[in-house]
């Protein structure tokens, strides 16, 4: 039974998108703070009335999102 959700986070050209690995569920914010509490909301609403057991999640399971950021520039020497 997997004990967490996970996420996928990307910034777009406008906004941040985050995508479940195990859930069908993609949500968008403008901000990083935004997207997080859009990315509970969708969350909540698709597993609303699901049975947990029989998606193998475990109640209450927190959400770990990884971040894909920008690489970061090297100086020239």
């Amino acid at each position: 039974m997997k004990r967490t959700i996970q996420a996928h986070v990307s910034k777009g050209d406008d906004y941040y998108v985050a995508e479940c690995l195990e859930l069908p569920v993609v949500t968008q914010g403008k901000t990083l703070d935004e997207l997080v509490a859009n990315l509970r909301e969708a969350i909540a609403l698709h597993l609303e009335g699901e049975d947990l057991n029989e998606l193998g999640l475990a109640p209450g399971a927190p959400v770990l999102a990884s971040v894909e950021l920008e690489p970061v520039a090297h100086g020239e020497a």
